[in-house]
């Protein structure tokens, strides 16, 4: 598991939410490392096979990370600034479909 070497105190902590679940992460931050610092270990999963995926370069090249962030799919977790308040979700879908995953 990944975990910062630094946590996130004073002025610089920030709250969201990232799959239901309420997590301090520090400003400045990427959403993508925010999720994998709270632990989540899959960020998205192939829309063909189904396989989970999750963030692999962090810089926006390899696009494993896309979540829905505040109701937007498709978003670089990695390339988006966590905010207060934020609602971030992992983006499933059905394989070979492109149905979304509601429950």
């Amino acid at each position: 598991m990944l975990r910062r070497r630094v946590e996130p105190e004073g002025d610089q902590a920030v709250w969201l939410i990232i799959a239901g679940q309420s997590v301090l992460a520090t400003r400045g931050e990427s959403v993508a490392t925010a999720a994998l610092a709270a632990g989540l270990k899959s960020t998205r999963n192939a829309p063909v096979s189904g396989e989970p995926r999750a963030p692999y370069c962090l810089m926006g090249v390899c696009f494993e990370c896309l979540m829905t962030i505040d109701g937007l799919p498709n978003r670089q977790a990695c390339l988006v600034p966590v905010q207060e308040g934020m609602i971030v979700e992992p983006q499933m879908q059905h394989p070979s479909l492109g149905v979304r995953d509601n429950g």
